[in-house]
């Protein structure tokens, strides 16, 4: 067996095997093999306690689990893993468990039906939860169809994303106050449930807890824009045709905003500065110039592009979703995720369908493994690996403004960039966004801001208020269908709104006894899709692949 020396940061480490030689592994790879080597050379095992709530998205958690155990010096912490689907945590449990001890790691995970074991002396703490779980989910979308609101996720602002914060506010404030009481002190609780920026925002401004929010979005958004200087690049020459493709470590990005609502503001290549050129290179992309209609009608009108997906951004905005017979002309069926009716909805209940079918093929599969090329790209494992070791890390996080971005409110939440080490999260100053960015910005926030307030002092006015300042909502409904769409949600959704308790019986009789605004009962949408069973999806790859995708919406609690 050959033996390969190196000299990395002073310490020779011996490779034993041709498996971890260098021209084996990408040079970040490499790197961080080094690293392992380094920790288990010299024994830098830490000791520290990760709580997990909602685990019982039995994929995501399980992914995110390999993530943190990749860092050489997390694999002898303690897991706990929590959710009040006893079914799903014994599922993740057994996986988790099965990973962990084929590759012989000294980690130990532990299940909980109880919250509060589960955060006894957590240093940090993930939320996974979806409150009310796809039953719920099912009335944010049904119940908006009705007054002809067509959304395609329903999970962040419109009438979907606001009684979504209405069931998850209350949630992730008994969490916050358990994570003070039982928690370690200056725990850090990392949310990655939506609505992130009303949750995030809800959870700094009434507790004490440091609460940080966690989103992809930037990330697949910077691919996009890799691939379409790509293609530009090449087309004009300044690329040669043998050229390795372009990646998101070739392209240099500021990326500030909200959730879901960030903008690149700028774009650099080799030092040049390629915002400009974007519009074109979106135009002529083969794939996006269909599948990102409003994102590129954004680009074009405001000079920038956003993050979000297209089905998303469409329903954030006042001009897409407005009219049925226009919606098929802004999205595109070939992914639920450009702008299906319900598109979110239905992969979740097909996620969930087929995750329940397919779980013991999964048991049968290789377990995970823990080498640094499996590791994801989910910011959550390199917050806590630079916060304990103090290797650097940059990313896009949710956080209360605080000044970063001057034409943004103080107290709401941005998303903008972070540089993580042990010294904490650093946000540098972005200033001012450009106007109109700024502007679509501010009438999220305000949607945000009476949103939060609703949930947390029980508000049905202020829930009422918050839907009628939402543009898409505001576009499509008058005010009396709007006052009336409030009251059939909350009646439909009351068993997740302990806050509007009180209320209930004067709003259900306003209900059985007022004139009624016609609604369009059976309405499905411009663009909705048929669930799939579980004997349809075993016959198609695609859904298959997306349906296990999708398991981050089964997560409960």
């Amino acid at each position: 067996m050959a033996i390969f020396v190196y000299q990395v940061l002073d310490f020779q480490i011996s490779f034993l095997t041709l498996k971890y030689h260098p021209a084996n592994l990408s040079p970040l790879a490499f790197t961080d093999t080094c690293q392992r080597c380094l920790a288990m050379r010299y024994n830098e095992l830490m000791s520290f306690k990760i709580a997990v709530l909602g685990a019982g998205s039995v994929g995501f958690t399980r992914t995110m689990v390999r993530d943190i155990l990749c860092v050489p010096e997390f694999q002898n912490i303690t897991i706990a893993l929590h959710d009040i689907n006893e079914h799903n945590l014994s599922m993740v449990e057994n996986l988790v468990k099965r990973d962990i001890e084929s590759s012989k790691l000294g980690a130990r995970v532990i299940s909980c039906s109880d919250r509060k074991k589960a955060l006894d002396g957590a240093k940090y703490i993930f939320s996974f939860v979806r409150v009310g779980g796809l039953e719920a989910f099912k009335h944010d979308i049904d119940i908006p169809l009705k007054y002809g609101i067509d959304q395609c996720v329903g999970d962040t602002l419109g009438p979907g994303g606001i009684m979504y914060a209405q069931r998850g506010i209350p949630v992730l404030l008994d969490f916050c106050q358990d994570i003070e009481t039982y928690g370690e002190d200056d725990a850090i609780f990392l949310n990655y449930s939506n609505p992130m920026a009303m949750l995030t925002w809800a959870c700094n401004e009434y507790s004490d807890v440091n609460t940080i929010g966690l989103c992809h979005g930037v990330t697949g958004g910077h691919s996009q824009i890799a691939n379409v200087l790509d293609l530009l690049l090449r087309e004009n020459g300044e690329l040669a045709a043998d050229a390795p493709k372009l990646g998101r470590d070739d392209v240099d990005i500021i990326c500030a905003g909200i959730n879901h609502q960030t903008w690149y503001t700028q774009v650099r290549y080799k030092g040049e500065d390629m915002t400009g050129m974007l519009l074109e290179g979106f135009e002529k992309h083969p794939e996006y110039s269909k599948s990102e209609k409003v994102r590129i009608d954004m680009l074009r009108r405001f000079g920038y592009y956003s993050t979000e997906s297209n089905g998303h951004l469409s329903e954030y905005l006042p001009w897409y979703r407005k009219r049925a017979e226009e919606i098929k002309d802004w999205i595109d069926m070939s992914s639920w995720i450009n702008g299906e009716t319900g598109g979110y909805l239905r992969v979740c209940t097909e996620g969930r369908n087929w995750f329940e079918h397919d779980y013991p093929n999964w048991m049968k599969e290789d377990p995970f493994t823990f080498e640094p090329e499996k590791r994801g790209h989910e910011h959550g494992s390199y917050i806590l690996e630079a916060l304990e070791t103090g290797r650097m890390y940059r990313g896009h996080f949710n956080m209360r403004n605080n000044g970063v971005i001057y034409n943004l409110p103080d107290d709401c939440v941005i998303e903008a960039p972070g540089y993580v080490d042990r010294n904490g999260i650093s946000m540098p100053i972005v200033g001012n966004l450009p106007l109109g960015a700024a502007a679509v910005c501010s009438a999220s926030v305000n949607v945000q801001r009476l949103g939060v307030e609703a949930a947390v002092h029980g508000d049905v006015e202020l829930l009422k208020q918050a839907m009628l300042m939402d543009p898409l909502s505001g576009a499509v409904c008058n005010p009396k269908e709007i006052w009336q769409m409030a009251d059939d949600m909350v009646l439909a959704l009351a068993e997740w709104l302990p806050q509007f308790e009180e209320q209930v019986p004067s709003i259900k009789k306003r209900v059985e006894t007022e004139p009624r605004v016609p609604v369009k009962e059976g309405y499905r949408g411009a663009a909705r899709l048929e669930t799939r069973s579980v004997e349809q999806i075993s016959n198609d790859k695609e859904a298959k692949a997306a349906a296990a995708a999708s398991d981050k919406a089964g997560m409960s609690n």
